[in-house]
């Protein structure tokens, strides 16, 4: 049976090739994006399938509404995908105030908005599967992107949190952890800070370990990402791309090794 799925930030990058993956396959599919008109070719490739949305997620009543619209015009919403989002590239000396608020209005707090306003719906049909885009960098702190590490910390906290809360409502819960792919994420989507030479040398440092095959191709992902979607028990985590395992491994091999130097520490610390 076709599903509806709603993604936000369906006019580029993984939003639109996943969208483009659902409408190919039959499925219905509820498009946002800030600029209505960058949607115009899902609609002309698959007319009535596809129900376009202007849609900024941080205004929460703009979310409510949106899914509002959805629902009455496909009678259901199967799937939400919390896609929308951009990366703030800099150290964190660099940001200013209004970079640092936006880039957790748009990645977290837009994305709660859009998760209360598809639940109400979700417990009704007693249904539902919500994913959330999160990152590797979710998972693994890096310098030059430690208020994006923020953003995507934070979805994964919420996420896990959400997942044991609508468990009884018949709604499953995954986070999307995608590795480095080569989308519009830290090219034209990208915001950078006003540089400060201070920090150079750190930049050129992980400059270089961007290799080219350290980016996945995005055009591999839509499988996965319906197979993930037709699962009858989906994964919490999903980690997407080959290069995330060994990094995220490493990284929690080295966490456990520093907890456990000091476990004795820790422990004499509970006082009890």
């Amino acid at each position: 049976m076709s599903k509806v799925i709603f993604i936000t930030g369906a006019s580029r990058g993984f939003g639109k090739l996943w969208a483009e993956a659902f409408l190919r396959r039959g499925d219905r599919v509820v498009a946002t994006a800030r600029n209505l008109a960058q949607l115009d070719e899902l609609v002309q490739l698959y007319g009535d399938r596809v129900l376009p949305l202007q849609l900024d997620v941080t205004i929460r009543d703009a979310g409510i509404a949106a899914i509002q619209v959805a629902q009455q015009h496909f009678g259901r919403i199967d799937v939400l995908i919390n896609n929308a989002g951009y990366g703030l590239f800099g150290p964190i000396e660099e940001a200013t105030e209004q970079e640092v608020r936006e880039q957790l209005e748009v990645n977290v707090l837009g994305l709660v908005w859009m998760i209360q306003a598809i639940l109400p719906v979700m417990r009704a049909q007693g249904s539902g599967h919500i994913i959330n885009v999160s990152s590797v960098l979710g998972l693994v702190g890096v310098p030059t992107l430690g208020l994006y590490n923020a953003s995507k910390y934070a979805v994964e906290g919420i996420s896990e949190a959400l997942a044991k809360e609508v468990k009884a409502f018949g709604i499953n819960v995954t986070l999307v952890e995608p590795n480095a792919y080569a989308t519009d994420w830290s090219g034209a989507s990208a915001i950078h800070t006003t540089a400060m030479p201070q920090y150079d040398a750190v930049k050129a440092s992980f400059r270089a370990a961007l290799t080219e095959d350290f980016f996945g191709d995005p055009a591999a992902t839509p499988t996965a990402v319906l197979q993930l979607v037709d699962a009858s028990q989906p994964p919490l985590h999903f980690l997407l791309g080959k290069k995330a395992y060994a990094w995220v491994k490493g990284v929690y091999d080295q966490r456990w090794a520093d907890w456990n130097a000091w476990r004795a520490v820790s422990e004499a610390a509970h006082g009890k």
